[in-house]
């Protein structure tokens, strides 16, 4: 089967109801995204930080799959599809995909702040005083701003196996997701899905300026 090579970001999950990472102003729900998405924030004040991931799990609870997510599952029937995601959520394995790489971490996981690779699947609140077996405390598992992105060398090496690359959902602005496509083969067919894109159709590139669900539709009438 064709390896279908799948970069997705927060647009793909915005019309299940999901916000997208910051607004206008670099908000995030209100916050300075520095305040809970670095480990100085967490430093600082990690009471905010653990609410405000605790609400984002509560959000992710209340949301499902939207139709974008479920026919990238589908696809899986004719193409060998690995999914590399900027998104912490879970949608595309509620939807059915079965292998995806979380660049960013999981929302429903939470790991150990002193040995990294400890790391515990969690769907409820996470508060001060939850640790693991050697009584460190447990915080998310999430990739804050200033870490290292542990994954980038294993997306790296799929990206170089891609018959067929789609992005979806992601302005590829944010660094280091957005150097993905450069490692992909560049004869092969390249396809962009983005209601307001920054690039144009080139010769190996076909750029759909359409939202996440809409586009996966007129990706999947061209394949």
């Amino acid at each position: 089967m064709k390896h279908l090579v799948v970069l997705t970001g927060a647009g793909m999950s915005a019309e299940s109801g999901l916000k997208t990472f910051r607004d206008a102003n670099g908000l995030w729900e209100g916050h300075d995204v520095m305040e809970v998405a670095s480990p100085e924030g967490f430093a600082k004040n990690p009471e905010l930080v653990l609410q405000f991931y605790n609400q984002r799990r509560k959000q992710l609870l209340q949301v499902n799959p939207n139709t974008a997510h479920i026919e990238l599952a589908n696809l899986e029937k004719h193409f060998k599809v690995t999914i590399i995601t900027q998104n912490v959520d879970d949608l595309h394995e509620r939807a059915g995909s079965t292998n995806v790489i979380h660049l960013h971490g999981e929302l429903f996981k939470v790991r150990s702040t002193k040995n990294e690779p400890e790391i515990l699947d969690w769907k409820k609140d996470l508060n001060l005083g939850d640790l693991d077996q050697n009584g460190n405390q447990l915080r998310p598992h999430i990739v804050w701003f200033g870490e290292a992105v542990p994954l980038i060398d294993k997306a790296v090496e799929i990206c170089a196996t891609a018959d067929k690359l789609l992005i979806i959902g992601t302005s590829l602005q944010v660094y280091p997701a957005a150097s993905l496509m450069h490692y992909v083969p560049e004869n092969i067919p390249k396809f962009f899905i983005d209601p307001n894109p920054s690039i144009s159709s080139t010769k190996n590139l076909t750029v759909i300026a359409e939202t996440a669900t809409k586009g996966i539709n007129q990706f999947i009438s061209i394949l």
